[in-house]
């Protein structure tokens, strides 16, 4: 049986390599674009801003990078009207 600590620190990692995983990375250089940052799509990845001007064919998609929290967050709704 798993003590807390020890618990505690497997889901963690759990939780770092599943996001680590689901990271978009440059299929060149292998960076983390930082939110906010452009990446061109081609045929063979994703690529960064930096390494854009390797490529001389126009990518498929140019798509801005979110946060990780985008979709996930709390968003107000509307209060229901009183009647």
């Amino acid at each position: 049986m798993l003590g807390e600590p020890e618990l505690e620190l497997r889901l963690l990692r759990k939780g770092h390599d599943t996001r680590a995983a689901a990271e978009l990375h440059c299929a060149d250089c292998g960076r983390v674009p930082l939110t906010g940052e452009q990446v061109f799509e081609f045929d063979d990845g994703s690529v960064c801003v930096l390494c854009r001007e390797k490529h001389r064919e126009s990518p498929r998609a140019i798509s801005p990078v979110r946060h990780v929290e985008h979709g996930v967050s709390v968003r107000r709704m509307p209060l229901p009207r009183a009647a």
